[in-house]
């Protein structure tokens, strides 16, 4: 995750220099990770609960997959239009909308009454969603100075992930023991103690450190301008191709079929199951802050770790569907859950690809682009999984062999942008050292610092 690290200022003309951090960018940043914090909960919230959303819409594996298939549709196709909402209206305004509409769709999924409307409520639930991440990375780059950038997106994803860990340690026992309506409108409640501070205290950016003004008539063309703009850099389109390969695998089992792949094909109680979907959490949040320190010291490891994380997935994956037997062994799947752990600190790469790609009015919209890449994929894999498990009579190594075709199609796009990326960054730098007269979005490195 790459940033200007020797000042903005120089990095794009027209841009105050690097803010200064401190505790009131902490407080700010704070409140922002919090709403993402709720928002992840509700979000996972289904994880936790597919078997009860089953029994309770009478609906079979596809019907079931489709409430995180829509949810994540609605997320992935929200990604662009938030990342220029944030670029145009600013954070605070986005994540207001954003706390207000998964609130909404989290109560809405409690009180449903049928199938149809559960699914309406998550589809506000994944808009409302859709709106966080994104504001979150912008506050961090509005408060913090760029050299943070790679620690504070990962801290970020482990706060995310933390969520999750509420999903399954808190929410799941709450669910079984007061029933669906009382568990899912209880933490939506959640919704409304985030909005508070939110509205009260959150600001986009310190004094003194806020955008360039735009000149006359730059709003003309705004939208295809962002977009065209942050699509044409190669680093751009790398960011979201690995973002693409290693979100997916632990994010469709984490969001829905995990809890049954354990249950039904593995053979283990809903207890042990929950207690290795929460060692996947507790393994993305460890690795967070590893895979924070190593790219933010050292550029030249990002490829490598995403895709040695890409790799180790489809080996262990391999290993758990192609073992013989009906049932793998308890030590194997504990180390696929922690292997898993990994994909979400290796998809915050793809973010470290766009960030030093695009100069800072364009960071929401090339974010938005790069985070639509593995909630792509997600949707693709439930889908096709849900598909697969009804035509096949629940057949689950077949219905995961999804995973190594999309991590395929990544790794062949990965590798053929990467040269190009790269070879943009080096002209960036050289163009930074080089004088004033370097062309707006060069991106400055570290002395010593390689790129991989």
């Amino acid at each position: 995750m790459t940033a200007p690290v020797n000042g903005s200022a120089d990095a794009f003309p027209g841009i105050p220099a690097d803010p200064p951090g401190g505790r009131k960018a902490v407080a700010v940043w704070g409140i922002g990770v919090a709403v993402y914090f709720v928002a992840v909960i509700f979000r996972t919230s289904l994880g936790v609960a597919g078997l009860d959303a089953a029994d309770r819409f009478h609906v079979n594996a596809s019907a079931l997959a489709t409430f995180s298939l829509l949810q994540l549709l609605v997320y992935a196709g929200m990604q662009i239009p938030v990342g220029l909402m944030v670029d145009r209206l600013g954070t605070k305004k986005v994540l207001t909308l954003g706390a207000v509409l998964f609130t909404v769709g989290q109560l809405g999924f409690a009180l449903s009454p049928s199938y149809g409307m559960a699914l309406a409520a998550r589809a506000l639930l994944g808009c409302g969603d859709a709106m966080t991440f994104i504001s979150v990375l912008r506050l961090g780059t509005r408060w913090f100075p760029a050299r943070r950038g790679p620690l504070m997106a990962q801290l970020a994803g482990l706060v995310g992930m933390a969520g999750n860990l509420v999903s399954t340690l808190v929410l799941a026992p709450v669910l079984h023991g007061v029933g669906w309506t009382a568990a899912f409108a209880g933490s939506a409640v959640a919704g409304l103690v985030v909005l508070v501070p939110l509205v009260l205290f959150l600001r986009d950016h310190p004094e003194g450190h806020g955008p360039a003004p735009r000149t006359a008539g730059a709003s003309g063309g705004f939208v295809r301008r962002q977009i065209r703009e942050s699509w044409a850099e190669p680093g751009t389109r790398l960011g979201l191709w690995v973002h693409f390969t290693t979100q997916f695998p632990a994010m469709v089992f984490l969001l829905l079929w995990g809890m049954p792949f354990l249950v039904e094909a593995q053979g283990l109680s809903r207890t042990t199951a929950g207690g290795l979907l929460t060692l996947v959490v507790a393994s993305n949040m460890a690795l967070g802050l590893v895979y924070g320190q190593i790219v933010g010291r050292r550029q030249s490891a990002r490829i490598p770790l995403a895709l040695g994380t890409v790799g180790l997935t489809a080996l262990l994956w391999a290993a758990v569907l192609g073992y013989p037997g009906d049932r793998a062994p308890m030590w194997l799947l504990v180390t696929l859950c922690l292997v898993l752990g990994g994909c979400g600190p290796a998809s915050m790469i793809g973010f470290d690809f766009a960030r030093p790609a695009n100069p800072a009015e364009r960071q929401g919209t090339a974010s938005g682009i790069t985070n639509m890449g593995g909630f792509l994929a997600s949707m693709t894999t439930l889908l096709t999984v849900g598909i697969l498990l009804d035509a096949t009579g629940d057949n689950y190594r077949i219905a995961f062999s999804t995973v190594f075709v999309l991590e395929a199609v990544g790794v062949l796009n990965i590798l053929r942008l990467r040269p190009l990326a790269l070879a943009r960054e080096r002209e960036r730098a050289h163009a930074t050292v080089s004088g004033p007269a370097a062309p707006p979005g060069p991106v400055p490195t570290e002395p010593g610092r390689a790129l991989a």
